[in-house]
């Protein structure tokens, strides 16, 4: 999760809908196989390594991100979440990037990169956000270079050496939504300074939107049409 996105939504950021349906999806995707020793690539504030661990099986976590000023060590659920700024090579059987490639040059490169400090069978699972056309101040606040296709992603994927799992596009029902706001919001930005779109709702359009993106769980790993984001799940061999 980006430590900007949690200065704007405090404390309460688990209850975002956003970041509530993203963890929940999360597990979906991954499955029953969600790994016990987690990697946390441009981790943030660790949410999703967070939560892995508190609501699955995982039990121990490796948060790295270049934006720590201190490396630290704390405890989520009783088990041990380590904050890094770079780490050697560490026997993970999941790696993270939530939201990570799309801020920097050589996306491929940083996943060879990771995929080298891991075991073989390691899986990875990478989310980006999705359609060039959907860009927005709030990716330009962000620092992202680019926003991806579902064919783009698993291209840069391959290309990195993993075998991909399967991958598809998650917030399909509020896509339409959110490309509205986004269209009618360029009209209003014009020479403004970018700044984070994300914030706290009223609590009924909150659960509204959950409710949503829980519709969409069941067939998660069938869209290949569109939404606002991308999951990947692949496995270095």
């Amino acid at each position: 999760m980006d430590l900007k996105e949690v200065d704007a939504l405090g404390p309460e950021v688990g209850a975002h809908w956003y970041y509530a349906s993203k963890a929940r999806a999360m597990r979906r995707f991954l499955g029953t196989s969600s790994g016990t020793r987690v990697l946390d690539v441009g981790a943030g504030s660790g949410f999703f390594s967070k939560h892995l661990l508190a609501h699955a099986g995982a039990q121990e976590a490796w948060c790295v991100d270049i934006s720590y000023e201190a490396e630290s060590e704390a405890r989520e659920a009783g088990k041990v979440i380590r904050y890094l700024r770079a780490v050697e090579p560490v026997d993970a059987d999941l790696v993270l990037l939530m939201d990570v490639l799309e801020h920097v040059d050589d996306d491929a490169g940083l996943l060879r990169e990771y995929a080298a400090k891991v075991p073989a069978g390691g899986r990875f699972l990478v989310t980006v956000p999705a359609f060039q056309c959907l860009w927005s101040a709030h990716d330009t606040f962000l620092g992202h270079k680019r926003r991806y296709t579902l064919a783009q992603l698993e291209r840069t994927v391959r290309s990195a050496g993993l075998e991909i799992e399967h991958s598809a596009y998650y917030f399909g029902l509020v896509l339409p939504i959110a490309a509205a706001l986004r269209l009618a919001q360029r009209s209003h930005q014009q020479g403004q300074a970018p700044k984070s779109q994300m914030r706290a709702h009223h609590p009924l359009v909150n659960r509204i939107l959950k409710s949503l993106c829980s519709m969409e769980l069941p067939l998660l790993r069938f869209n290949r049409v569109g939404g606002l984001t991308i999951f990947c799940v692949a496995r270095k061999p």
